[in-house]
């Protein structure tokens, strides 16, 4: 069986997470382990914003929802750097690859689209964004199922969509904090939405190129 591709990252080359990588292997810290602990932080995330929407609360639940995504984001990287760099692959690892993503995914955009609830189509929103992000995923496993290229193409692939939700919150927090609106938060989801359905367009018409080309 080939091995699974990597995205690219380019923080993936700097010297601060393959250090960061390095002391974790040491603390006895193992990729499957970390995989999962990215749940936890994009829990954290949805929970703040499914709050922030629907129980209510400050401009400090937005900020405790990017800090969450960027948590999970860094999970993402240092479960990769474990396994490969630090030799810790094991037979499981593309599940665990692979699943506490797309729940981490799902946790956050639903969250956020509990954030914006009271606003036109929130909810609906959020839970387009992620079915998208899975279907996006889907496909792209699809294809190396069938034996083609994964491909890890955007617009709006997993670190474009966290970026901008990242975004959304930090602004939304300013927003929130000075006007009492959400909607950073709310257009932050429109450009998820629309970018993911251009990706898995793009996805789609290039796995059936290649398919077709054989």
């Amino acid at each position: 069986m080939a091995e699974s591709p990597r995205r690219y990252l380019r923080t993936r080359e700097q010297r601060w997470p393959r250090a960061l990588a390095t002391a974790l292997g040491n603390a006895g810290f193992r990729p499957n382990g970390v995989s999962v602990l990215s749940i936890f932080f994009a829990a954290v995330a949805g929970i703040a914003l499914w709050r922030f929407g629907v129980v209510g609360g400050s401009w400090v639940l937005l900020v405790t929802a990017a800090a969450g995504i960027q948590l999970r984001l860094l999970c993402n990287m240092l479960d990769g750097l474990l396994a490969v760099e630090g030799g810790f692959k094991s037979k499981l690892g593309d599940l665990y690859n692979e699943i506490p993503d797309r729940i981490a995914d799902v946790a956050i955009l639903v969250g956020a689209g509990y954030a914006v609830v009271t606003m036109p189509f929130g909810l609906t929103l959020g839970w387009s964004a992620a079915l998208l992000a899975v279907l996006t995923a889907y496909v792209r496993l699809l294809a190396g199922s069938l034996g083609a290229q994964q491909r890890f193409i955007g617009p709006m692939a997993k670190q474009h969509r966290m970026f901008v939700m990242t975004l959304g919150c930090l602004v939304g927090a300013v927003e929130y904090s000075m006007a009492g609106t959400t909607r950073a938060v709310w257009l932050a989801l429109v450009v998820i939405v629309a970018g993911s359905v251009v990706t898995l367009v793009r996805r789609l018409s290039l796995l059936a190129s290649e398919l077709e080309s054989r």
